[in-house]
């Protein structure tokens, strides 16, 4: 079974940045893709930034500019580089992996989610 741990999250004043990881454990399987939802409280649920095996990213119209999702060498781990933070910006942030198993076909997995908080 795929295991998704984030860390990274935390407190940060406006105009801060944070980096978040995401590691993914587990054998036997191969990454689609990757990617950043978050959740504030009485928000709905917004894809943040994603990217493909291939290394195409996707990014929500209110991070573009600001946000940049990577996955170095293609490997098991994603980062979520995170600039000019606005208090807007606060949420529980949750890692999720698109992936396959050889004899078993797709699956999806979640981290627990880590939280940032942007405030003076």
């Amino acid at each position: 079974q795929v295991q998704l741990v984030e860390s990274g999250g935390g407190l940060v004043q406006p105009g801060g940045t944070l980096r978040l990881s995401c590691v993914a454990s587990g054998s036997g399987f191969s990454i689609d893709a990757m990617g950043w939802y978050r959740q504030a409280p009485g928000k709905e649920r917004e894809l943040v930034a994603s990217i493909s095996n291939g290394g195409t990213t996707d990014y929500a119209d209110s991070v573009k500019g600001r946000f940049t999702i990577s996955r170095p060498n293609a490997k098991n781990t994603v980062y979520l580089q995170m600039n000019s933070l606005q208090p807007e910006d606060s949420a529980v942030y949750k890692c999720y992996l698109i992936g396959s198993y050889a004899f078993r076909g797709p699956f999806s997995s979640w981290g627990q989610g880590t939280q940032v908080t942007v405030s003076s």
